[in-house]
């Protein structure tokens, strides 16, 4: 999962059947080609995220950041996403199989989160809500 931590966004993600540097790979590779760069991108200090395989699709412009080692709560905002990812959705759904989770999870990454579920950080805006209005104000300035 790649998360912005400024607008709660989901900028990639990527479902495997087994938790191998792939599994980041695509859903950095989803971020990168849907957003523009990140200045920052940080992360735990898994081998995914710290394998030249990965860190090289960043552009040289993007500081990485890794969280230092037992610190959890360097990685917070992504790890309460997942906490809320978990209880508003993998704890209740039955999926017929891989296809289906994908599909459903897509949906409710992709629609009901980025679109429906409001954030209080956000003043009670949806990421989709914050971003849009963040883009209308900087239309108003230019």
């Amino acid at each position: 999962m790649i998360l912005d931590a400024f607008s709660r966004a989901i900028r990639g993600w990527h479902l495997s059947l087994s938790l191998d540097k792939q599994l980041s790979i695509k859903a950095l590779q989803m971020a990168l080609a849907n957003h523009p760069a990140p200045e920052y991108h940080h992360s735990d200090q898994g081998g995914q995220y710290a394998s030249p395989k990965y860190t090289d699709l960043l552009p040289e412009t993007t500081q990485i950041s890794m969280s230092a080692v037992g610190r959890p709560m360097e990685n917070g905002i992504v790890e309460r996403f997942i906490r809320i990812f978990k209880e508003e959705h993998i704890d209740y759904p039955e999926y017929r199989d891989f296809a289906d989770a994908d599909s459903q999870i897509a949906y409710w990454l992709e629609i009901e989160y980025m679109t429906e579920r409001i954030h209080s950080a956000l003043d009670y805006l949806t990421p989709a809500e914050f971003e849009d209005q963040l883009v209308q104000a900087t239309l108003t300035l230019s």
